[in-house]
This record gives C-alpha cells, sequence and structure tokens, in this order.
C-alpha cells in the first residue's frame, strides 16, 4: 500500500475523527451529568468504582486496538511486512480468543474480589463485567483494524455510535427512575456498536479480516505486551478510584462526597484531553508507522498541541472548575480551585505520556512501552501514600508518575533512533 497520499488521509482523518471525538466527549459529558446529578455524590461514588474497573478491563484491551493497528498498517506495506502473506496471524481470531479468555477470568476470580469492589448490585456488576470485556475485544480489534486500513468514516461511525448508545440509555434511565443499575448496564452496552457496523458497512467488514504483519504466535505475543502497557495505562486513566478506595478509604458521609467530588473532578478536567486522544489513538500510530524515519519530527507537533492545551485548560480549571462543580454537578462536589487546576496539569501529563506510548509502540518496542507505562503507574501508586490531602496526593500523582514515564519512553527511542534497527527488529 503506497503512502504517497499521506497528507490527504491525515486531513480526512482529522476531520472524520475530530466531529466523532466531538460526539463522543459531549456524550460523555451528559452522560456523567445525568449520573451525578440523578444518584447524588455517595451513589455516584458507587457507580464510579464500577465505570472505573470496566474501564480497568477493557482498558486494558485497547492493547489490543493499538497492536491491531500497528500489525494491520504494517502488514499493508510489503517493506516491513515481517512474514509470508499466508502465515500472517488473522488478528480478529486472535482477538476474540483473548476476549472470552478474559471474560471467563472475570467470573472464575470474581469470588476473590467482587465483595471488595461492588458494594451494590456485586453479581450483576460481575456478570455485565465479563460480557463488557468480551464484546469490547471485538470493539476493539474492529477499531484497531479500520484504524490500519485507514477507513476513517467507519471508525467515527464506531466511535460515534459507542458514544450515542450509553446517551441514550442515561437519559432512559433518568426519565424512568432506574437509577444504579441501569447506569452499571449503560455503562458496558456502548461497546455492542460493532454489531451495528459490521452489518451495515462494508470497509468494517474488509477490515475486520486483515492480517498481521508478523505470525500468530508473535502477533498474539506483542498484542498481550502492548495489553499488559494498556493495563498500566488503564490504572492510571480509569482506575484512579479504586486506588484511591485502597489507598485511603471511604469512611462517613462526608468522606464519600468528598471522594466522590475527586473522581467527578479527575474525571472533567481527563475528558477534553483524554477523550479526544484516545479516538486519535489509531491516527497517532498509522500517523508514526508511515514516519518511523523521522519519528522526532513527527512526534514533535502531537506533544505541542497536548502541552498547550494542557497550560490554557489548567488556567481555565483554576478560574471557574470550583464554579462549574457546583453549579452543574450540584453543591456536594465542592474542590478548591488550585485542586481543579492541578488536576488539569496531572491530565496533561498523562497525555503526553499517552502519545510518547503510541511513537514507542509504532516502533515495535513493545517492550519498552509497556515499561514506560508500569514504571509510571507504580510511581504514581507509590505517591498516593503521600501523607497529605487525598486532592493534593492524587494530584502528585497524576503528575509524577507520567512524567517518570515519559522518561522511560523517550530512553526507549533514543535506543530505537536508527532506521535500520526500527525497520528490522521487533522486540515483543
Amino acid at each position: 500500500m503506497s503512502h504517497d497520499d499521506a497528507p490527504a488521509r491525515a486531513s480526512g482523518a482529522i476531520g472524520r475523527v475530530t466531529v466523532a471525538t466531538v460526539v463522543a466527549a459531549a456524550s460523555g459529558y451528559l452522560v456523567l451529568l445525568l449520573a451525578a446529578r440523578d444518584l447524588g455524590a455517595v451513589t455516584y461514588s458507587v457507580f464510579a468504582v464500577f465505570w472505573a474497573a470496566y474501564g480497568m478491563v477493557t482498558g486494558a484491551q485497547n492493547g489490543q486496538l493499538q497492536e491491531t493497528t500497528r500489525a494491520t498498517r504494517a502488514g499493508g506495506d510489503v517493506r516491513h511486512a515481517a512474514a509470508r502473506p499466508s502465515s500472517r496471524a488473522r488478528p480478529w481470531l486472535v482477538n476474540s480468543v483473548i476476549g472470552v479468555a478474559l471474560g471467563a477470568v472475570v467470573v472464575v476470580s470474581s469470588p476473590l474480589w467482587s465483595d471488595r469492589v461492588f458494594t451494590q448490585d456485586r453479581w450483576l456488576s460481575v456478570l455485565l463485567l465479563a460480557v463488557g470485556v468480551v464484546s469490547f475485544a471485538v470493539y476493539a480489534h474492529l477499531a484497531g483494524a479500520l484504524s490500519g486500513a485507514v477507513s476513517w468514516g467507519a471508525f467515527a461511525a464506531l466511535l460515534s455510535t459507542d458514544a450515542l448508545i450509553r446517551l441514550v440509555g442515561a437519559v432512559v434511565a433518568v426519565l424512568l427512575g432506574l437509577g444504579l443499575t441501569a447506569f452499571l448496564v449503560i455503562t458496558v452496552i456502548g461497546s455492542v456498536s460493532w454489531i451495528l457496523l459490521l452489518t451495515w458497512s462494508t470497509a468494517a467488514r474488509h477490515a475486520a479480516g486483515l492480517r498481521g504483519d508478523v505470525g500468530t504466535r508473535r502477533f498474539t505475543a506483542n498484542t498481550l505486551t502492548a495489553m499488559a502497557a494498556a493495563a498500566a495505562s488503564a490504572i492510571l486513566v480509569m482506575g484512579f478510584p479504586v486506588l484511591i478506595n485502597a489507598t485511603d478509604g471511604v469512611g462517613d458521609r462526608s468522606d464519600a462526597a468528598t471522594l466522590g467530588a475527586v473522581v467527578l473532578a479527575v474525571t472533567l478536567t481527563r475528558a477534553p484531553l483524554l477523550v479526544p486522544l484516545n479516538s486519535f489513538q489509531g491516527v497517532l500510530i498509522t500517523r508514526f508507522v508511515d514516519h518511523r524515519d523521522r519519528l522526532v519530527a513527527a512526534l514533535r507537533a502531537p506533544m505541542v498541541v497536548v502541552a498547550g492545551v494542557g497550560v490554557v485548560g489548567a488556567g481555565a480549571a483554576w478560574l471557574i472548575g470550583p464554579w462549574l462543580l457546583t453549579t452543574i454537578f450540584g453543591a456536594d462536589y465542592r474542590l478548591a480551585g488550585l485542586t481543579v487546576a492541578w488536576l488539569t496539569v496531572g491530565a496533561t501529563a498523562l497525555a503526553l505520556l499517552t502519545v510518547t506510548g503510541a511513537a514507542v509502540l509504532a516502533t515495535a518496542a513493545h517492550r519498552w512501552y509497556a515499561a514506560g507505562w508500569w514504571i509510571a503507574t507504580i510511581a504514581s501508586i507509590a505517591l498516593l501514600l503521600l501523607p497529605v490531602g487525598i486532592d493534593g496526593r492524587v494530584a502528585i500523582a497524576l503528575i509524577g508518575g507520567p512524567v517518570v514515564g515519559m522518561a522511560v519512553h523517550g530512553f526507549g527511542l533514543a535506543l530505537r533512533s536508527r532506521p535500520a534497527v526500527v525497520a528490522t527488529r521487533d522486540w515483543a
């Protein structure tokens, strides 16, 4: 597949995926608003923990999306394919098996952890989590294959449908007064969007069957390594409510309300950066794969954009963040402006780590990719144990961990900087 039309493809990608990202971000904000106002701070914290648990598992499955993007994109370029066409992996089969296996692990292991994590609707939560991760495995495969095939129209449709299904579900839940249980279902229901897309999109059906650039064993190992890194990412991105519970616990009602306010603020300050960035993961990896010979130059623009948005966002969060929390979500959600600003800086650091991770993964340096994320996660967990208030230590953890992870990714990129190395070696 020729890359001569890369500028035109990039322009089309930005347009289509940007529209889908706006839809997804707006839908996500509205779902959070509806849940926060309908459930209240204390019950919202229960919902947020389930949301976090689902996000942690499916966040790890983003490794399936990332490796599928890299493998199908590189597999489309005969210059970089590492295996003969007949012996290359079928990513849809590998990803489906991984999804079923993860669902089984959730069910089998649930007696060991479910009573500590899910304080209400325990077994429904376990069932929804298991079904959700199986469905998300197919969703992640399709999203990655569409990215690798640069089928941005179909990718945008998949992303938008996923978000809109959740939004419609949230509106129905509020109108009918269905409460917490409905919001648990809403958390996982969006991932079935792949069924709709495969039904009516020829591009989606074509992309779903694309082969990778390596054999099945190597593709499986690469995918599991990418998932290990993505699991660390998921802990930092989605799992902080669980980590906060583990390091601090929830006491009386006022403690639960403070936890709910911090969780909501973390989610809201991340959304303007991480929701679009997650949507653009496939675009970024495709960009970096196509520019392996000038990776530093390709990396510069997204890093500058993310940092610039983060600086502006932190200033806005300081000025109007507390007012927005109490005015839109209710009087229970009270935090200082400085706290909201620092949480925004933490979101920016995490977004920058996401960009450097995509660059490392594009060079097939899977171990460096995983190392950066896991070292960042370990550093963040350690910083959560600092003897300061919950708002302060969450902000410190969200900034310090990603900075350490970026340093690891930078070191990995420096070692992989020579084109000959990038083109010929694959560290699974």
